[in-house]
């Protein structure tokens, strides 16, 4: 088997291996595949719960600052959500104790920092780290009321704050982009992408909405942050493009020094923010925001020097991103859409790309094989009926499958 074959992932762990319950390269994200595979009928059970057991053969994290949606509790109950077995009620039933409690930790926090009139931490906030990744746990376990709350707070982020007398938005960082105070990034810096910036509340509350989820202020929120993407807006009306990060001078002066796109990836790049304003749009019934949002993927996966800035294969930095993003746009933009067209070229390309490169040397979801293999899988054959994706929020409402198991005691 090469490196291409999904089934060329390791059949049993590792147990030499760390960061298990990591989504992004450790096991959780190859229990993710071998779920996948096992309900799709290409994989068996005994591995995806022999995979599904590593993520748990240490003490699960559950430490309000040391855990997200991409490691501990939420990764390992996001997994096994999406597995949606019997036997895993129990365990489930746990996790989302734990849950509940550094969800509302994470949320009293969040709040005393804003009382303060302090600006936030990306960890606060972003999918990776913060409540828009628990945000997404909360909306695939049909726990509506603390997910209400999580919104709520989302919308209270968009608001505008003032900051030495500069008026600033309320998800602006006073860090640099590593989420750690910098000496290059005096004056801190606002975080446009997918991964770790405003793009990603905006499409879990676009897709809370589309799941019928509503706060008050919802719908304000959404064309807030959709009207402050517009202004950054770089490009051609053919190829237009957004900056992944914004400087204090940039947001000052409102211009961006950046000279052009950086690479089409999933966490940053055009891909992500494009499917994150079309979720918005879908909510919303903008159909002409819809549009632009389609037309600057287009414009995106058509343009060579984008697409010569991947340097890897991988689901968030690389080809694998770009693929599957495209993938579920091109699905909600309709067939005839000239994304829908674009897709059986943009596959060949992929897979051109898995044979010419260097396949990763880890086996998660966000960095690993798994991410590939799962986008490969849905570019040959029948797709996954799995939502697999929704931890990358770009599936685009809480599929019926995953409602098979509740939280006890909770909405």
């Amino acid at each position: 088997m090469t490196h291409t074959d999904p089934l060329a992932l390791p059949p049993t762990p590792d147990p030499s291996r760390d960061r298990s319950q990591s989504l992004s390269n450790g096991a959780a994200g190859t229990a993710l595949l071998h779920i996948a595979y096992a309900h799709a009928g290409v994989g068996d059970w005994g591995t995806a719960h022999r995979w599904a057991g590593a993520m748990t053969r240490g003490s699960v994290v559950a430490d309000p600052e040391a855990c997200g949606l991409f490691r501990g509790a939420p990764a390992v109950a996001f997994v096994l959500r999406v597995a949606a077995r019997s036997e895993y009620a129990a365990a489930l039933r746990t996790l989302d104790g734990h849950i509940t409690t550094l969800t509302r930790h994470r949320l009293e926090r969040a709040y005393e920092r804003i009382e303060r009139a302090e600006l936030p931490e990306l960890r606060e906030f972003d999918l990776i780290n913060g409540l828009t990744g628990i945000g997404v746990y909360l909306l695939q376990a049909n726990h509506t009321d603390l997910l209400r709350d999580v919104l709520s707070y989302l919308v209270r982020l968009v608001e505008s704050v003032t900051v030495d007398g500069q008026e600033l938005p309320g998800w602006w960082t006073s860090n640099g982009p590593a989420d750690q105070p910098a000496p290059a990034w005096s004056g801190g810096h606002g975080n446009l992408g997918l991964a770790h910036g405003i793009a990603g509340p905006l499409a879990l509350l676009a897709t809370a909405m589309r799941s019928g989820v509503i706060v008050p202020g919802h719908p304000e929120a959404l064309d807030r942050i959709c009207v402050e993407l517009d202004q950054w807006r770089c490009g051609s009306l053919g190829k237009p493009w957004w900056p992944g990060l914004l400087s204090p001078t940039e947001w000052r002066e409102r211009t961006v020094s950046q000279r052009g796109p950086q690479r089409p990836s999933w966490c940053y790049g055009t891909p992500g923010l494009a499917r994150a304003q079309q979720l918005a749009a879908l909510a919303l019934g903008d159909r002409r925001r819809q549009h632009r949002a389609e037309n600057a993927l287009v414009g995106c996966i058509t343009d060579q020097r984008q697409l010569d800035q991947l340097g890897d294969l991988g689901v968030c930095h690389g080809w694998a991103g770009l693929v599957h993003t495209t993938r579920r746009a091109a699905a909600d933009a309709g067939p005839d859409s000239a994304l829908a067209a674009l897709l059986p070229a943009l596959y060949t390309r992929f897979e051109q790309q898995l044979q010419d490169q260097v396949p990763p040397t880890s086996d998660g979801l966000l960095e690993g094989a798994a991410g590939i293999a799962l986008t490969r899988r849905n570019t040959h054959g029948t797709p996954f009926t799995t939502p697999w994706d929704a931890c990358l929020l770009l599936t685009p409402r809480t599929p019926p499958a995953l409602e098979t198991l509740h939280m006890e005691g909770h909405g």
